[in-house]
């Protein structure tokens, strides 16, 4: 039976973001004034009451400052006999009076510190949790937890077993439209629950030896289209994220988007074995009485008490199971096995388009495919690789915890360049007596299914509705499949051409691949990789020194690249054996690489092309 499920975790952040500017008036900065305090635990008291009146449970995320409350542990305390609250600790919430003295900062993101002082931070924060009530907790979390932080809580405090880990797609797109001020940037990781590698935690474990030990949920259940498309902190499961990207109707102060998000995260239930997932983490600092953006305060308090009544509703109905984070990481550990994928047929529900995108994740890759253009890949992360990126002060990556690209069609520009050169993407182009069709031109629709490959695992395919493509005096009729071996680490590219006007015809298919890495729009230095075609041992290679060169191997078995900046081997192959392969080396102005595959193809032909990821020691 199908299973959606809710984790609602509230937090009694003494000293809200945002909110001591407000409270303050202009005046001089004062953390500890007593009208902050006072509205931040009415607001977590109202956020409670609100939940509970809709028979739903949460997780209460203590904050360090609201353990030196005594109203706020005494609230925790008894929502937990009385509804079975889960009291939990949170790493955000960090800034108050008792912090400030100590560390002589402002800071308060934890992946930020140094590794010294994470594990300072730690040792006082569970520290004092434990004094107070007895136990250590179950469940941490904050906007994004590195590998480093995760194992070190792990080993120290063995109890927590789940953890909010990270915040989809906050990265350049957030940045900048928060005035390039949020240094927040943690493009890459799972839109949905997962089981973090030791290693990075964006990358999935693939096996036991991998497990860090925890069940990491993310900050917010976003809009898996429109977060991707622009900024996700308009676009999710938080009210203020609706209320801020304008979604709402300003007359009446009704919500159907909001309730559309959570409908489509219940209908992602079809695409993963019957089980969804959806998730709010709501701090006080968007509720003040003075209003937020531009909302008053009545709609930001209608908007809080609307959703928890759907989710009540929902309830009440036996289509939703509301757990807290510990009662959820067990569950999780149960249904799901590492290498099970997440799956996501995503369609637009905010622009009235008819565009749909599909996510996949597991511990090899993260990939997007956008059916509006033909099924291309639009993004791919190489979690095959599972990168070490250590992230905070001291280390190479002060703010950018991102996981790298290969393919990123927002950060590199995809299909639709503005000048010369080449965009990041995964696509095929056909070719008849010189006119050049591009499958990224061709929108189309996408349908999911499973098929049994009889050792416990699945394939998931995509199969997208046939496209016409019209050529001066040829058309031709063109079904792709995009299918992913659960467990392989490789993508494949199923190309048929179901019918042409000449079926006499040849046509050439050239399936090919722009690629580059990186974690912002900004290029990286593409010296150092290596583009090979290999054949029976033989080898053409290109060392990249940005000078246009290709190189080319009839009836290739492999086209790859190399990339040692983020560990990585990405390469080609395709049942097309007399298909030539190639790898093409850009230019400073386009600082891509491309790896290919072409080869003529008749009427009824079906070839298939696999991309594949590995770890490059």
């Amino acid at each position: 039976m199908d299973k959606f499920i809710v984790n609602i975790i509230h937090r009694p952040e003494m000293v809200p973001e945002y909110a001591e500017k407000v409270t303050g008036h202009g005046k001089e900065e004062d953390i500890g004034r007593e009208a902050l305090l006072t509205e931040s635990l009415d607001i977590f008291k109202f956020q409670q009451e609100t939940a509970h009146k809709n028979g739903l449970k949460t997780t209460i995320h203590m904050t360090y400052a609201s353990l030196f409350n005594e109203e706020a542990i005494r609230i925790a305390k008894e929502d937990h006999e009385k509804y079975g609250d889960e009291i939990a600790l949170s790493l955000l919430g960090l800034p108050c009076e008792q912090f400030r003295e100590k560390y002589k900062t402002k800071d308060f993101c934890i992946w930020m510190f140094s590794i010294e002082d994470k594990k300072s931070i730690v040792d006082d924060v569970f520290g004092k949790f434990y004094d107070i009530f007895g136990f250590y907790p179950e469940s941490t979390g904050s906007y994004y937890m590195d590998a480093e932080l995760t194992n070190y809580i792990k080993e120290k405090y063995p109890t927590v077993k789940c953890a909010i880990a990270t915040c989809w797609e906050e990265g350049p797109k957030a940045y900048h439209t928060c005035n390039n001020s949020w240094y927040t940037l943690f493009d890459g990781g799972p839109w949905n629950p997962w089981i973090p590698s030791k290693e990075n935690t964006h990358a999935p474990a693939a096996n036991e030896q991998e497990d860090s030990g925890i069940v990491a949920i993310p900050h917010l259940s976003r809009d898996l289209l429109a977060c991707y498309d622009g900024n996700g902190s308009n676009f999710g499961t938080h009210p203020q994220n609706v209320l801020r990207g304008m979604i709402y109707d300003t007359k009446t102060w009704e919500f159907p988007y909001l309730y559309n998000i959570i409908d489509q995260y219940r209908a992602l239930g079809q695409y993963n074995n019957g089980y969804a997932y959806n998730m709010m983490f709501v701090g006080p600092g968007w509720l003040n009485k003075m209003g937020r953006w531009e909302a008053p305060y009545e709609l930001l308090k209608k908007s809080y008490e609307d959703g928890m009544a759907y989710y009540g509703k929902l309830k009440k109905e036996g289509v939703l199971d509301d757990m807290t984070m510990a009662e959820f990481a067990d569950y999780y550990r149960q249904k799901k096995t590492y290498t099970e994928p997440e799956c996501a047929l995503w369609k637009d529900i905010l622009y009235g388009s008819d565009k749909q995108l599909f996510w996949y994740c597991d511990p090899y890759m993260r990939a997007c495919v956008n059916i509006d253009q033909g099924g291309a890949i639009v993004d791919l992360r190489p979690y095959a690789a599972k990168l070490k990126w250590e992230v905070g002060i001291g280390t190479k990556h002060v703010q950018d915890a991102s996981y790298p690209f290969l393919i990123q069609e927002k950060y590199r520009a995809g299909y639709f360049t503005h000048y010369a050169g080449e965009g990041t993407v995964r696509s095929a182009k056909l070719t008849y007596k010189g006119e050049e069709v591009d499958l990224c031109l061709c929108r189309t629709k996408a349908h999911f299914s499973e098929k049994d490959m009889g050792d416990g695992k699945k394939k998931r395919i995509l199969t997208l509705d046939p496209v016409d493509i019209e050529f001066y005096d040829l058309t031709l009729k063109l079904q792709t499949r995009v299918i992913f071996a659960e467990g392989s680490s490789d993508i494949q590219i199923e190309r048929t051409i179901l019918e042409m006007s000449d079926p006499s015809a040849k046509v050439e298919l050239n399936e090919y691949m722009v690629a580059c890495y990186g974690t912002t729009e900004y290029p990286e230095d593409m010296a150092g990789i290596t583009l090979t075609c290999t054949k029976d041992g033989e080898e053409k290679s290109i060392s990249y020194e940005y000078k246009c060169r290709e190189e080319e191997l009839e009836g290739a078995q492999s086209v790859s690249a190399v990339i040692p900046a983020i560990e990585t081997k990405v390469s080609m192959r395709t049942d097309k054996g007399s298909a030539k392969g190639y790898v093409r080396e850009g230019y400073a102005f386009s600082p891509m690489f491309t790896l290919g595959y072409s080869a003529e193809v008749s009427d009824k032909e079906v070839v298939s092309t696999w991309l594949n990821l590995e770890k490059a020691n």
